[in-house]
């Protein structure tokens, strides 16, 4: 490899971890500090919306760990207008789609509703119906994966990965040479 391809790399490599916001890695719901939403409902209609791409099983789901605060963040801090637009939209189109489909919220419909409608938005003709699921599937598991949480309890995310033990006994024989 070439050393002027090598160093190019690690620049781009330090510029994306330089572009990325501090609290999007290892965030907890307190550090994401309060969010701003279009309209009242959208909050719980979020919520119900990264519940159902990560649900509670034996481990916290993404509801639970504030996810959807997490993905409201992102989508008001790191991206244009017309995504934030789309994202706005988007929410509101689950929420028209549940109230006709079965005359309540999506917040209040039940898991098997819920995971419909979202499929039915994954499968739509409509490029911002798609583009908003894309992008709120994508930051929902960013977003968990990222978590304190999952990071500190389920990752065992180390700094530095694997340890380094200077001082082992050595037994002799154990050459990998033959």
């Amino acid at each position: 490899m070439e050393r002027r391809v090598a160093l190019k790399n690690m620049a781009a490599a330090m510029g994306a971890m330089v572009s990325l916001p501090t609290w999007a890695s290892g965030w907890s719901s307190s550090s994401l500090g309060k969010v701003q939403y279009a309209t009242v409902g959208q909050a719980e209609v979020l919520k119900a919306i990264v519940e159902s791409i990560i649900p509670k099983t034996d481990t916290p789901g993404a509801g639970e760990l504030g996810v959807a605060t997490f993905v409201q963040r992102m989508v008001t801090d790191c991206y244009d207008k017309k995504a934030q637009e789309t994202f706005s939209k988007g929410i509101d189109a689950v929420e028209a789609q549940s109230t006709r489909s079965f005359s309540k919220s999506f917040a209040d419909a039940s898991k098997e509703q819920k995971l419909q409608i979202l499929k039915e938005i994954e499968k739509s003709n409509d490029p911002d119906q798609k583009g908003f699921f894309g992008m709120v599937k994508n930051l929902t598991i960013q977003g968990y994966m990222s978590s304190e949480y999952v990071m500190t309890n389920l990752t065992h995310f180390e700094f530095i990965p694997a340890r380094y033990h200077g001082c082992v006994p050595v037994k002799k024989g154990m050459s990998t040479d033959n």
